[in-house]
């Protein structure tokens, strides 16, 4: 079963019912050398580097994989408020962190209910 991720600090429809806390997911990456280069040409023309792109989207599925399996490991079934931080090392490494609040949701049963006017 997958655990549900949001960027919201609830998740509707459902209720928290416990919180271990802070969890994350890290990843540092480095394209290599003729990928460098590549790029160092695009530069010069201009427009999307579509090298470090590629690379930037799968360091962060990399980072929120990371994070999911830190919090199943916790007990959680879900993470909330969930975000993303990158920061550059060096000059050819890339850091990506996934991070959120890692949480247990079960179905609100009470907000699911139809309400009744009279």
């Amino acid at each position: 079963e997958d655990i549900i991720i949001v960027s919201t600090p609830y998740v509707t429809g459902y209720k928290i019912t416990g919180t271990f806390g802070f969890t994350w997911g890290l990843i540092v990456r480095s394209r290599g050398l003729g990928g460098n280069i590549i790029a160092g040409l695009r530069t010069i023309v201009g427009g999307e580097i579509h090298e470090y792109t590629e690379l930037l989207n799968h360091s962060r599925q990399n980072a929120l994989d990371r994070m999911k399996e830190q919090a199943k490991a916790m007990g959680a079934n879900a993470v909330i408020s969930v975000g993303f931080d990158s920061s550059e090392l060096g000059q050819s490494m890339t850091e990506v962190l996934a991070y959120g609040t890692a949480v247990v949701v079960e179905k609100d049963t009470v907000a699911a209910s139809p309400v009744r006017l009279s």
